[in-house]
């Protein structure tokens, strides 16, 4: 669940569901920023005018997918991972039992529902766009403003928010949970050393392990792996007007974003009213006001609309939007185009995943209240 105020659970492209600001494993927070870094020369002196030969030597700051996504401990086991896909799936952790993380992360949907905001317990909408599930264990905090450190710790949020799976608390959860048997028989299995460990906590250990399996390999990974004919002429193209733009200041790392913190609007203020505080609801910094975590661009042609409200709703515009606002450039219609171009290369292939058969309820188990 990669939530945001309402799911769980992203300038140069501050892209929404992906984009926000649009903009290894690591874990530790990356320092926030408020400029963005210079752009590093990465063109060949024999650039080509079209297909933009790059300077192999300037990929170094991305590298390729990790089979699997593995938490500080550097373990997780089979029993966990199908604990917690069981979880994710289930909407009996909704006070009304009829929303589960997949109604927002929807993994046959590239980990998106594709709205603006996701509608929560009763019909209730927040007002940040609900990102991508996918890969999104490789970002160094979750939310769009980072309150979580960990897939695990973030998907316990969305379960107790009242506008999204509105929970009473945790004991309201966990009596859902004992009632049911063989939950308590798959929580024992999946965390053996724990005493009781039907907890609020092995939860989120539960629902994250499943999460941290999420990822999807691309012809990007083939490309950055050495396989310079992974990616056609255009999307190098594309990739060499990505680089030279200077996207790749904030667009990093193993994920092509999701390691920082930036201001949507530094470079030219954004042309409308911003009226999320962001990071600063966390910090309560001043300097942190409108700073947003940069979105991963994996998968990005697959997770409109774009933004931490989600409010643009093509990749064209995204781009152009963040060029201008975030890098002070003007972008022409054919270099957008070609940037676009690149991106799509970015869509990977998602694992190949069929919805579990979720535990029988038992008659004691409490039932939905629709209030």
């Amino acid at each position: 669940m990669l939530h945001s105020n309402l799911r769980i659970a992203y300038p140069l492209l501050v892209l929404g569901a992906s984009f926000v600001a649009l903009g290894c494993e690591e874990k530790k927070a990356v320092p926030t920023s408020t400029a963005p870094k210079e752009a590093t020369s990465v063109m060949s002196e024999s650039a080509h005018p079209k297909t933009g030969t790059i300077n192999r030597a300037a990929l170094a700051a991305f590298a390729p997918l990790p089979s699997t996504m593995l938490p500080a401990s550097g373990s997780i086991s089979d029993d966990e991972v199908a604990l917690g896909k069981k979880l994710y799936f289930d909407p009996r952790l909704s006070k009304n039992q009829d929303i589960s993380c997949n109604t927002c992360h929807l993994l046959d949907k590239y980990g998106v529902d594709g709205t603006p905001t996701s509608t929560g317990h009763k019909g209730q909408h927040g007002t940040r766009n609900a990102p991508t599930v996918y890969n999104a264990a490789l970002h160094s905090l979750q939310f769009w403003d980072g309150r979580a450190k960990d897939v695990e710790e973030q998907a316990l949020g969305p379960i107790l928010n009242p506008v999204e799976m509105a929970m009473k608390n945790q004991d309201a959860v966990l009596a859902v949970l004992k009632s049911i048997p063989e939950y308590v028989t798959e929580f024992k299995k999946a965390f053996p050393a724990d005493k009781d460990p039907v907890t609020y906590a092995n939860v989120g250990k539960a629902i994250g392990a499943f999460e941290r399996t999420l990822t999807t390999p691309s012809r990007w990974d083939k490309y950055l792996a050495g396989d310079d004919h992974a990616l056609t002429e255009e999307e190098r193209a594309g990739l060499a007007k990505f680089l030279e733009t200077g996207c790749n200041a904030c667009h990093t790392g193993v994920d092509v974003g999701g390691r920082e913190f930036m201001k949507l609007g530094q470079a030219k203020p954004w042309p409308t009213e911003i009226e999320d505080n962001g990071r600063f609801d966390v910090t309560k910094d001043p300097a942190d006001k409108h700073l947003f975590k940069v979105p991963s661009l994996r998968n990005v042609e697959k997770t409109a609309p774009y933004f931490h409200n989600g409010s643009v709703k093509t990749l064209d515009e995204a781009v152009k939007l963040m060029a201008t606002h975030q890098l002070g450039k003007d972008l022409s219609t054919e270099d957008v185009a070609s940037i676009v171009t690149f991106l799509k290369s970015l869509t990977g292939e998602l694992p190949k995943l069929e919805k579990p058969e979720l535990p029988k309820s038992t008659a004691g188990t409490p039932k939905a209240d629709p209030t």
